[in-house]
Parts: C-alpha cells; sequence; structure tokens
C-alpha cells in the first residue's frame, strides 16, 4: 500500500508510517539534547502541514488538509527543537484494546537526533497511559521499530478499521509493507493467527480482515 520508495520508507495508503530511517534512532546512551517532546495543539497544525507535506511533494507521504489536520490533532505529539518543528506522529486509536503509531515524519536535518525514537517513545507512553493492551505500525523500516521494543507480526490480523484508509491506495491488493506489533500488557494480550490468503477469515463479530498474502505452493509428490 505503498508508493516510491525513498530514504527507506514508503507511502502507506493515506497514511504514512515514517518518513524516517534507521538514523532516527539513537541509543538509550546518546540522549538528544534540547529537544521538547509534547501533544500537538492546534498552532502546530501549519508546521506539521508544512512537514508533511514536503515530503507529499516528493511523493514520499500523501498530502493532508488543514481540515484533516484539525480533525486528527488530538492524535498527534510533537518534537521541537527551540521554535522548530523537527518530528512529529499520531497515535491513533482502533479499539480500547490497540492502537497505531501513523504519521511519524521527521525532518531531514533532525534524522539522526533521535527525534523519531523520541516521538515512538512518547506515543508508547501514550498508549499505556490510556492502558492499551498493543500497539502495532506500518513500515518498511523495521529495523527501527526493532530497536524500540516491536516485532513483526502477520499483517492480517489487525482491526478492520485500520484498513479503511488504505482502500484507497493502487497498491491495497498487493501490499508488501511490514506489520510490527509491541505488546504492552501481555497478561491482557490474545493475538490471533490470520488464516492464509484465500481462506474464510471473516471473525463472528467482523472485526478483523484479511489483506493478500502470498501463499507458497507445496511442491508435489511424483
Amino acid at each position: 500500500m505503498i508508493g516510491a520508495r525513498m530514504i527507506g520508507t514508503r507511502m502507506i495508503g493515506t497514511r504514512m508510517t515514517g518518513a524516517l530511517d534507521a538514523g532516527a534512532f539513537v541509543e538509550p546512551g546518546s540522549p538528544a539534547r534540547g529537544l521538547t517532546v509534547r501533544k500537538a495543539a492546534m498552532r502546530d497544525i501549519k508546521p506539521i502541514l508544512d512537514l508533511i507535506n514536503g515530503y507529499a511533494a516528493r511523493a514520499i507521504m500523501l498530502p493532508r488538509t488543514e481540515f484533516e489536520m484539525s480533525e486528527a490533532i488530538r492524535d498527534f505529539s510533537v518534537v521541537y527543537s527551540g521554535p522548530q518543528l523537527l518530528g512529529c506522529g499520531a497515535l491513533h486509536f482502533y479499539s480500547p484494546q490497540i492502537a497505531e503509531i501513523r504519521s511519524l515524519a521527521v525532518c531531514e536535518e533532525a534524522k539522526t537526533k533521535g527525534v523519531g525514537r523520541n516521538l515512538v517513545e512518547a506515543l508508547i507512553a501514550e498508549a499505556q497511559m490510556y492502558e492499551l493492551d498493543a500497539v502495532f505500525a506500518f513500515t518498511y523500516v523495521d529495523e527501527f521499530f526493532r530497536k524500540v521494543g516491536f516485532h513483526v507480526v502477520e499483517r492480517g490480523v489487525l482491526p478492520l478499521k485500520a484498513w479503511k484508509d488504505c482502500l484507497r491506495c493502487s497498491k491495497f491488493q498487493a501490499c508488501d509493507e511490514i506489520a510490527v506489533l509491541r505488546v504492552l500488557r501481555p497478561e491482557h494480550w490474545s493475538g490471533t493467527e490470520a488464516e492464509p490468503w484465500g481462506q474464510t477469515v471473516a471473525s463472528p463479530d467482523d472485526r478483523f480482515i484479511q489483506i493478500p498474502t502470498p501463499r507458497i505452493p507445496t511442491p508435489q509428490k511424483l
């Protein structure tokens, strides 16, 4: 569900997991100094739009409008250095148990300052505050997310609503992005194994959807 690959990431439907790469991670022993991480406010809409739409102009992210950002601003957290916005990211809730980390964007000059790590950790802390069981993301930079406690999972086992933004994507039927998950409350979390593509996958309450997953043919014995 992604367009051209650039700077280590790809577009995901109408969302973007991150305009960043593994360089956005700084080891805990190398603290990023002078950074302010906080929840976004309405005054942040313009700089967030400038950042996201700057990547959109290069086909790295899909564009956002002021109306869309106004609706979603409560999902966002931001990182500033003084008056300059260095990065943004959102935590989008899908159920009382799970949320998605999305719309991660870090300005080019801040790619090695740990902005991405600070954003993800802030979003995870927010998820923990709301007592979510797990958070997930879609990415082509799974090594970045592995460094902050995520692991790769089957893409098909995700809330149905998680795919509503992807329906307009030309690659929806041939998605090759990577789903990563971080379990926050193991004692409450119960993952569901996805069925192979082509089998019946609707759950009784229709909360899950299976997206295309290539099946490797079983060799026949001669």
